[in-house]
């Protein structure tokens, strides 16, 4: 297997390279687990939210809670939100945002009390990673419907220069194509 080496604020990672399609590889990424960077990912990302006036940070499951906590300590706030990406059991009254992707149905759900807590409310919408935008902007369509101003989207990483949006992240990563 082939790596990507990654020299993050001086963290330095070893990231395997994956095919996600024919001709295309990426360098993969996951917080899960990694304390030292998520912490350091917080910390940093944390420095370009703080001007921001807002009252919740949104993400979607599941990657991307540890970020989620980790900046909620960061910013001083005391509750996050988490979309899932199905009704769970323990949910009440769940908000439900589906929409078809390459014959794949795409769903996200917030549990009816996180709507209700961030109705009219302004959030800063979170995740790891952001190659395509697919899952930002279906979780922003999700919000906006739901009655949510969105102050900004923010990621540790992007990876694409197919995502063209207003974006706060910290890092590139590279996408390679055939002549890998």
């Amino acid at each position: 297997m082939d790596y990507y080496s990654l020299n993050f604020f001086g963290l330095k990672r070893n990231l395997p390279i994956i095919s996600i399609a024919p001709k295309i590889k990426i360098a993969s990424f996951s917080l899960l687990g990694d304390v030292e960077m998520t912490q350091k990912s917080a910390e940093e990302l944390a420095k370009r939210l703080q001007p921001l006036n807002f009252d919740y940070l949104v993400g979607p499951e599941v990657k991307v809670v540890p970020l989620l906590f980790a900046l909620s300590q960061e910013l001083t706030k005391k509750q996050f939100i988490v979309c899932r990406k199905s009704v769970k059991g323990y949910m009440i009254a769940p908000l439900i945002y589906k929409t078809k992707l390459k014959n794949k149905t795409f769903m996200l759900v917030l549990d009816g009390p996180d709507v209700a807590r961030i109705k009219n409310k302004r959030v800063i919408v979170v995740d790891d990673v952001v190659s395509s935008g697919i899952t930002v902007k279906n979780l922003q369509k999700f919000l906006l419907a739901s009655g949510v101003n969105i102050v900004a989207v923010a990621s540790i990483f992007k990876q694409s220069p197919q995502y063209q949006d207003e974006l706060i992240y910290l890092q590139e990563l590279p996408v390679f194509t055939s002549s890998y």
